[in-house]
């Protein structure tokens, strides 16, 4: 018999709004109900959310198949989605070994990201592709939801962590070269649109089903516009690596947010952008172009200390993680963010609304990947991806594909 489970009592964020008493139904993988707890009167509740819930105890099993668990006092948020990290746990996904994509997989799991894309970084394109092989593996046995490639089509200007002597300019016949060897698994490229071929190649992702993302890039205004129309769709982490916004030289940021057919990816670590400028740009493009990600490197959920980044090394000093040494000593080298800390910091440092954060940590990157069919919100017939927070927005509890990462009553 499978198993049914009546999360109970908490605040449930619903794609329509926040139920205060509500109850979330899982059955095997899925979502079967979600919704209020009871209706007027304290009758049965209405529509998806009828069952019967009420009056179960925890340990109680009606059939041998039935349980509730009181999540009274908490939240209850759909399972995070991040379109940009590189590892964690110790591990990196530019490793290109299944050992390592795991660990940094468990690792964001267990703070709350149940879908993700494995972020590779800039190296030889043998070496990318060997990668980019390895990892499509992970994918198609659902550990992943895609492969992100950030470089090496990218600017020497704004390379950031990147290794200057392997950046190259976006000839497509390269870009068709990873595309092909993630084996259909290729879900978005940053590359730099101003640099030779890169409307061509902005184009030939377009047309092959993959994101192209704009980022790590010296273009103008004018020349995102371009990149833009020729079919790019995502900025890659809005502000950094990019020049600055200026009044009379707006450059890609301004483009990039204007532009509704851009989704905005945002750091929210509180090192890579100003809170102020961060509000700035969540509230001109909105909470359904916003998605929070964490460019996360090996030493997300680990202590200070040095961690390899592709092929460069980097210090992690009070959880900012910087290249150690090289023509671009003292870059920030990505984040050591995970997802939880990122949705509590919105809602309590920078005063974004609860309903916001969600759809900027979960429905909007999953509309983006193309994947909101399954993931993103609490509905029924969707995964049962979910995250339990409690009041003060702390992780209490994981949930991935109906199984526990973190039990809530365990930890």
């Amino acid at each position: 018999m499978v198993q049914r489970t009546h999360l109970t009592g908490a605040r449930v964020v619903l794609p329509d709004g926040v139920v205060d008493n509500g109850r979330v139904t899982v059955e095997g993988t899925r979502i079967t109900a979600a919704g209020p707890m009871a209706g007027p009167a304290g009758g049965p509740a209405a529509g998806p959310a009828e069952g019967p819930a009420a009056g179960l105890s925890a340990d109680s099993a009606p059939g041998g198949g039935e349980r509730a668990l009181d999540l009274a006092g908490g939240w209850i948020v759909p399972g995070f989605v991040d379109l940009h990290v590189h590892g964690g746990g110790g591990a990196s996904f530019s490793a290109g070994t299944p050992e390592e994509a795991l660990t940094a997989i468990r690792t964001h799991r267990r703070h709350g990201t149940t879908t993700m894309l494995a972020s590779t970084v800039t190296g030889d394109l043998d070496d990318l592709a060997r990668q980019a092989a390895a990892l499509s593996e992970l994918v198609e046995q659902g550990e992943l939801a895609g492969i992100h490639f950030e470089g090496p089509f990218i600017s020497p200007h704004r390379c950031g962590a990147h290794q200057p002597s392997l950046l190259r300019a976006p000839d497509p016949a390269d870009v068709r070269k990873l595309v092909d060897a993630a084996r259909g698994t290729a879900r978005m490229m940053t590359l730099a649109p101003e640099l030779p071929g890169g409307l061509e190649s902005v184009r030939l992702l377009a047309d092959s089903g993959v994101l192209a993302a704009v980022g790590h890039t010296d273009s103008t205004y004018e020349a995102t516009l371009e990149a833009v129309e020729a079919g790019a769709t995502v900025a890659t982490h809005l502000f950094n690596a990019m020049p600055s916004l200026l009044h009379r030289a707006p450059g890609p940021v301004a483009a990039l947010l204007e532009d509704e057919r851009i989704t905005v990816e945002l750091i929210n670590d509180g090192t890579h952008l100003h809170p102020a400028v961060l509000g700035l740009a969540f509230h001109r493009a909105g909470a359904d172009r916003v998605a929070f990600i964490t460019d996360a490197m090996g030493a997300a959920g680990m202590s200070d200390g040095r961690y390899p980044l592709g092929p460069m090394e980097v210090e992690v000093k009070d959880g900012v993680a910087r290249i150690s040494d090289g023509p671009t000593a003292g870059s920030i080298a990505g984040s050591t963010l995970t997802l939880d800390r990122a949705f509590r910091r919105a809602v309590t440092i920078d005063g974004l609304g609860v309903e916001a954060t969600v759809r900027a940590l979960s429905a909007t990157p999953a509309r983006v990947l193309g994947i909101a069919d399954r993931v993103g919100s609490l509905e029924p017939g969707k995964d049962a991806d979910l995250v339990v927070l409690d009041d003060d927005f702390r992780l209490r509890g994981v949930m991935r594909r109906g199984a526990w990462v973190v039990h809530p009553e365990k930890g």
